[in-house]
């Protein structure tokens, strides 16, 4: 596809991204929220001010918003005095990025990657520096902002083979676009191949900042407490995406007659599908308890039947759910989905049971296998057996669970690493005061 037809897609598109925009807004109100700042039209009294030092951190999603936080807490202190423009293109990525903000900051959305509007973006708050977390190379995104004279850097970058050959068939969109990025800093040495591969030439190796992700201390131990008042193991399935559900159901109920007496918990990837996982479980004939009405004391656990499944239906908990959890089995990673995040669990000391498909943290998941902390298996079927066979046998859990947290201490130190080496990109091009 060439730049040209590119932009007359994007150009085009935007009544229908409007559109679609406030059909979400139904289910997530946050999608209504300043639809127009999307495509260029920004509120005047977030302008930046003339001498304001200002970067720019794009974190599209929750998990990469997570990630920003880790980043944050490097990077903040030194750079003192400078503003923050976080933008998001998801209303799950703009709820946790609240938490992120001072005094000073803004918080908006990404601008569709019109040339009008990234042009209007960059004209309005003036960054001096636009970072980008993860995969989020976008052609006028990058290209506009760029020519704009603001230099555009990628951080905590992952590329999968997948998402490589994706590129591969827009060649000459991707080749620019990577070859425009000022510096990037790589997750591994597989990412900064394929990254090398579509143009990149500033290019170095960091690690990953997820390992740097401190779990909620209260949540977990809270979560850990419930865990103590009950008698049965708790077997979680983490981060769980459509389809997932449905298949882990029916193999609770062709399996049953096997499977020891564990405490089954639920908690999907997306907010707005609770609804619809909670029809799930009715419909396969369980019973159900949601997280929403718990209370203080957490889940009922002499009032659990056998056939009752609990469903964790709120935002911003997952420590306290991996703290309840004997052991997780990774969202994400039973259908070609990529996976979800594993350090996240490995760090509050909940083993993993994952499926065939991890290329989103491919590394990641391969060396916790490695590790011992992470067992992988070929389907739902044998990982609801495994996990069961684990959690019920007190010699083989704590022999998955020792490991998790030597491996995340092990892999730490990345923040500080990018956030040093962003610094000093910006001095030596004269950006920082």
């Amino acid at each position: 596809m060439t730049a040209s037809l590119y932009n007359l897609l994007v150009w085009a598109l935007q009544p229908w991204v409007r559109l679609r925009l406030r059909r979400r807004a139904r289910t997530e109100p946050l999608y209504g929220l300043a639809i127009e700042a999307r495509f260029g039209q920004h509120d005047p009294a977030t302008a930046t001010p003339p001498g304001q030092p200002v970067f720019w951190l794009h974190a599209v999603s929750l998990g990469e918003t997570r990630a920003a936080a880790v980043l944050l807490q490097a990077l903040r202190p030194l750079l003192p005095g400078w503003r923050m423009v976080l933008t998001h293109g998801t209303a799950t990525g703009r709820a946790q990025g609240q938490s992120l903000l001072q005094a000073g900051d803004v918080q908006t959305w990404q601008p569709w990657d019109t040339t009008a509007a990234v042009e209007s973006f960059v004209r309005h708050y003036r960054p001096q520096a636009l970072i980008l977390l993860e995969t989020e190379v976008w052609p006028n995104l990058v290209g506009c902002t760029r020519a704009a004279g603001v230099p555009v850097f990628l951080v905590n970058a992952r590329l999968s083979e997948k998402s490589l050959r994706q590129a591969q068939r827009l060649k000459a969109l991707s080749r620019r676009s990577f070859a425009a990025l000022n510096h990037v800093w790589a997750q591994t040495e597989r990412d900064a191949e394929r990254l090398q591969s579509l143009g990149v030439s500033s290019l170095e190796v960091c690690g990953n900042l997820k390992f740097d992700a401190r779990p909620d201390a209260q949540l977990l131990a809270l979560g850990q407490r419930w865990r103590a008042r009950g008698a049965r193991p708790v077997v979680l399935l983490a981060s769980s995406r459509e389809g997932e559900e449905h298949e882990w159901l029916s193999q609770l109920n062709a399996l049953a007659a096997e499977l020891p007496d564990v405490q089954w918990l639920v908690v999907p990837r997306h907010p707005q599908r609770f609804d619809a996982v909670a029809d799930l479980i009715l419909q396969a004939g369980f019973a159900l308890q949601r997280r929403s009405q718990w209370g203080a004391e957490g889940p009922p656990h002499e009032d659990s039947a056998p056939r009752t499944l609990w469903l964790g239906d709120s935002l911003g908990e997952m420590s306290l759910y991996y703290g309840l959890a004997d052991i997780a089995l990774l969202g994400g990673s039973f259908a070609p989905l990529g996976g979800q995040n594993l350090i996240e669990a490995l760090a509050c000391n909940c083993p993993v049971v994952m499926g065939p498909h991890t290329f989103n943290f491919a590394e990641a998941a391969e060396r916790a296998r490695v590790a011992g902390a992470a067992l992988r298996v070929a389907d739902l079927q044998a990982a609801v057996r495994t996990a069961c066979a684990r959690v019920t046998e007190p010699e083989a859990h704590a022999a998955l669970i020792a490991p998790c947290a030597r491996f995340v201490q092990a892999h730490q130190g990345a923040a500080q690493r990018m956030a040093t080496g962003l610094v000093a990109r910006l001095q030596a091009q004269g950006a920082s005061n």
